[in-house]
């Protein structure tokens, strides 16, 4: 799935970024990087943290993993782009990382944990590589009532087709939402010291329009629901889309607010 949608996240890098930008500081912000530091960034997408990270670090390594090998052609593009020779990628499975224990000084995964089949398996496996002393830092999406610009379409597909509830155990986009959840499964996992914070993000498009055209090209769900139906439910999907988003726009744009969450500790 996120090969088949790379080349949108390509695409709309700047404005995901830009939508995202704020988390990823916090995740830097919580780690003390040093400029020798040895980095591991999980769930790693286009780059992001990650690339940041090899910036305070120029005399160390970040390592970019994920499971879809165009993703990490995205980053590794960024990255020569940016100058950086300090980053290498590994396409990976988080939750089998094939690094040798206490390889890192510390790790981040923004936004991939609620994808993980067994996100405790995955955090006992990024502990597992982290040396002690060292920090992780991940981020989640807090709660749907928070997150005005990813339930929109959900809703707008909901009023046109009928959808099966949700497995609140399958992974999903707000699966690991519950204030304490992921700093109880870090616990668990061998980090102390664990605090968690939410931050306030806004996806800017310059129009509803923008914004609907950017879920149809980087967004699944959106996507394999608008597979199975017909054109005319198409349309009024995109027109409900486009007309929510149009409450939260102006002159400055259309502004769509959001919420996530960054849980960080110490081995």
């Amino acid at each position: 799935m996120w090969d088949t949608f790379s080349p949108g996240w390509d695409k709309w890098d700047d404005v995901v970024m830009a939508t995202l930008g704020r988390v990823g500081d916090e995740i830097v912000g919580s780690l003390a990087v040093g400029d020798e530091q040895h980095h591991l960034d999980v769930a790693s997408g286009t780059g992001e943290p990650g690339l940041s990270i090899a910036k305070l670090a120029p005399r160390g390594r970040v390592v970019l993993t994920d499971l879809s090998p165009r993703m990490l052609e995205a980053a590794q593009r960024r990255a020569v782009t940016q100058g950086l020779d300090n980053v290498e990628v590994k396409e990976c499975s988080a939750d089998d990382l094939p690094f040798p224990d206490a390889s890192f000084d510390s790790v981040s995964c923004r936004f991939g944990f609620m994808f993980f089949p067994d996100f405790q398996q995955t955090a006992e496996e990024l502990v597992r590589v982290l040396r002690p002393g060292g920090r992780a830092s991940i981020a989640v999406w807090s709660g749907p009532e928070a997150n005005a610009w990813a339930t929109i379409p959900g809703e707008a597909i909901a009023a046109e087709v009928e959808m099966p509830a949700p497995d609140p155990d399958a992974p999903g986009m707000f699966r690991c939402a519950a204030p304490g959840m992921m700093s109880a499964v870090l616990e668990r996992a061998g980090l102390h010291e664990v605090i968690e914070w939410d931050v306030p993000i806004v996806m800017t498009t310059d129009t509803p329009e923008k914004y609907w055209q950017l879920l149809t090209e980087v967004t699944a769900p959106v996507v394999a629901v608008l597979n199975q139906v017909d054109e005319a439910t198409r349309n009024r999907i995109a027109s409900r889309v486009i007309d929510a988003a149009r409450a939260y726009s102006s002159d400055g744009g259309t502004r769509l607010p959001g919420m996530g969450r960054c849980i960080a500790g110490t081995k």
